[in-house]
């Protein structure tokens, strides 16, 4: 009997002992606060620089305050101006005080210690449980979507359209809660949210802003984050978006602790002394008589005990790493361009030179919003075009990093083919194929060449930009947004194929409804959709408003931008939506093209065009239907209504790309688009 209850005790306290050192250890492992990524600039301060110094003052500040606060912003004033230094971190909504304190330590040291970062003068790192980030100019209360960083689940959900439905709805009620959660007196815009995807599994979703953030700021940047989820994580089970201002993720598993108000503990009873109560440690009296002897207990536990404890740590160790290497292949940041994945494409620099005659004046081509181009021809006798991005374009190196990662990824006849690039010197240059006859813009508005313009090859000029714009939305692996479309960045090849060039202002996009918002709108007057140039909304529908523009400009042989300046309408667009209503759409063919056109294709193409400027962008076809429109007469087409008419600027036709933005850079315009 007394064997038999000492081994039931010997049991008890052993499993008691591995139960609390394993609950211990887990807690213990739950406490690291997870690094994602860090990005660091290339603006470099020096070794022990008043910035420097500052910097680690900051660095303190930003510690100490983590204390009582889930979010800070501190500046480090200098009587220099450039070496002030701004900082902030945020804490996610649910996270403890002293979890954020320990968050933020941890990332201030890892930025401080990292040789990539030590001397950056501008930083951002993202942990699982808070962001700090710091910069030598203000940034407080602005909203920052760059740089960014995507991670997401590699498992796939079964029915992917109704789950991204559903998430883009839950996604966005979170996002206007957190938006909005001032208004409901809490301080923090942090919000999280639940949906039911099926009987047993739910949709889990948080959004946040940093705190300087106004309502309407903090519900931009949450905006531009979901339009970003399915670039990334379409039909994934899980994914994120972290920006230095907001961030948003959802997952089919609670990551979050959920929180509660709690209510106002009720007044003790006057009189009454408040309760005590005696915690219960355990449902086993360990101290009780046994007929055991405490040496025989240690004999008997301590062997055991290290050996379990041994095997235990060894198979957490090995899963732990497997985890580990398994989520950094599964979920590496797609922030930055990998160069060495192009590296097959790399020019040096002294071809280049050589093949343009030092980029000589005689060799020019033209000149873009970022850079000139340049005729060149390579030592085998291939001839190319050489684009050279300005060295004082503060968005080359990202104009540079968007065009080569997407083009060297696109195979179609309809768009530029990249032969490669060059970085080198400062230099920023992309190599392409040459097109014979230059751009579209070049012939078609020429009152010389546009002539050699019959309708024929019109027609084939509109057909291979919408296949082109097809395979950008539809068939690349990537799904693209172009965003700039116009009759300049359509290249002629010497058979008069079209080619959809610059594709610095490209916008990786998801699902054929989703629509993103941003503050910053790129593009060129007269081809910008009504809702992209006025609320920053943008779509493949966005494009599809462009390329309406094209077909009316191609069939007219006329500008949309400065149609107002014939006295005849205020744009191209009301012009053309005023012969329909009248039967009359042939008056607006170019004269140019006489009798030699067919009637029934062009008042076809007319009424695509006024479909695709449709002020409603639900109204607006997809271009796999305008594809069945332009190929299939058999198609019955839907009676447009009176589209969007574009109220021109008056400004110069020369500087008609315009980005609206909260700063430039010696005067270009940015173009913004991290991948």
């Amino acid at each position: 009997m007394n064997s038999t209850m000492s081994s039931s005790n010997s049991f008890k306290l052993l499993f008691l002992f591995i139960l609390i050192n394993f609950l211990l250890n887990k807690t213990t492992k739950a406490q690291d606060p997870t690094f994602i990524y860090h990005s660091c600039s290339k603006d470099k301060t020096t070794t022990n620089s008043t910035y420097q110094t500052n910097l680690v003052t900051m660095f303190s500040s930003l510690s100490s305050n983590a204390t009582n606060n889930e979010f800070q912003n501190t500046t480090v004033t200098a009587t220099n101006p450039s070496n002030r230094v701004y900082g902030l971190f945020m804490c996610r909504g649910d996270v403890s005080s002293p979890f954020c304190k320990q968050c933020v330590s941890n990332a201030t040291q890892k930025l401080s210690s990292d040789s990539d970062c030590s001397l950056s003068k501008v930083a951002v790192i993202w942990y699982d449980e808070c962001m700090v980030r710091y910069s030598n100019t203000s940034f407080f209360s602005t909203v920052d979507t760059s740089p960014s960083v995507y991670l997401w689940n590699t498992a796939n959900m079964t029915n992917q359209e109704s789950f991204m439905s559903l998430l883009s709805v839950t996604m966005n009620e979170t996002a206007n809660e957190a938006a909005n959660s001032n208004s409901v007196g809490v301080k923090k815009k942090y919000a999280t949210k639940e949906a039911s995807v099926s009987g047993f599994q739910t949709l889990y979703c948080l959004a946040q802003c940093t705190e300087d953030l106004s309502p309407q700021d903090c519900r931009i940047c949450l905006s531009d984050a979901i339009g970003d989820l399915p670039q990334c994580c379409e039909g994934k089970q899980g994914g994120r978006v972290l920006f230095p201002s907001c961030n948003v993720r959802y997952e089919l598993h609670p990551f979050y602790q959920k929180i509660q108000k709690l209510a106002p503990s009720p007044a003790p009873t006057p009189g009454l002394a408040p309760p005590t109560t005696t915690p219960n440690l355990g449902v086993w009296n360990i101290a009780g008589s046994s007929g055991i002897s405490s040496g025989t207990i240690v004999a008997i536990v301590v062997p055991i005990t290290v050996a379990v404890l041994l095997f235990i740590v060894g198979v957490c160790f090995f899963c732990k790493r497997a985890a580990k290497k398994k989520r950094d292949v599964a979920q590496e940041p797609r922030t930055e361009t990998d160069i060495t994945i192009v590296e097959s494409l790399r020019f040096d620099l002294a071809t280049l030179e050589k093949a343009t005659n030092n980029f000589s004046e005689a060799n020019k081509l033209g000149q873009g919003g970022f850079g000139q181009v340049y005729k060149g021809m390579l030592s085998s006798g291939q001839e190319i075009a050489v684009k050279r991005l300005s060295k004082n374009s503060g968005q080359g190196g990202e104009e540079f990093k968007n065009e080569v990662m997407l083009v060297a990824q696109l195979q179609h006849r309809n768009l530029a083919r990249l032969l490669g690039f060059c970085l080198e010197r400062e230099e920023k240059i992309l190599v392409y194929e040459f097109v014979a006859n230059k751009s579209l813009d070049y012939i078609l508005f020429d009152p010389e060449k546009q002539s050699g313009l019959d309708w024929t090859r019109r027609y084939k000029i509109i057909r291979g930009i919408a296949r082109g714009i097809q395979y950008l939305h539809e068939d690349s692996r990537l799904k693209i947004i172009h965003r700039d479309l116009k009759v300049s960045n359509i290249l002629l090849d010497g058979n008069m194929n079209p080619k959809i060039s610059d594709f610095g202002m490209a916008k990786l996009f998801g699902m054929d409804q989703t629509q993103g918002n941003t503050s910053r709108m790129v593009g060129t007057y007269g081809y910008m959709s009504p809702e992209y140039a006025m609320r920053g909304e943008f779509s493949i529908k966005s494009d599809i408003y462009s390329f309406g523009v094209l077909i009316m400009e191609i069939i007219s042989g006329k500008k949309n931008i400065s149609f107002h300046e014939t006295g005849v309408a205020e744009d191209l667009m009301s012009y053309a939506w005023k012969l329909w209503k009248n039967g009359s759409s042939l008056e607006l063919v170019d004269d140019t093209l006489k009798e030699s056109y067919t009637p029934n294709e062009v008042i076809r193409c007319i009424h695509i065009g006024l479909l695709c400027v449709q002020e409603d962008p639900a109204d607006r076809p997809t271009m796999a239907t305008i594809m069945l429109m332009l190929d299939s007469y058999t198609v019955s087409l839907p009676l447009p209504i009176q589209p969007a008419f574009f109220l021109h600027s008056g400004t110069d036709p020369n500087t008609r790309k315009i980005e609206i933005s909260e700063s430039t850079t010696n005067g270009i315009p940015e173009s913004f688009n991290e991948m």
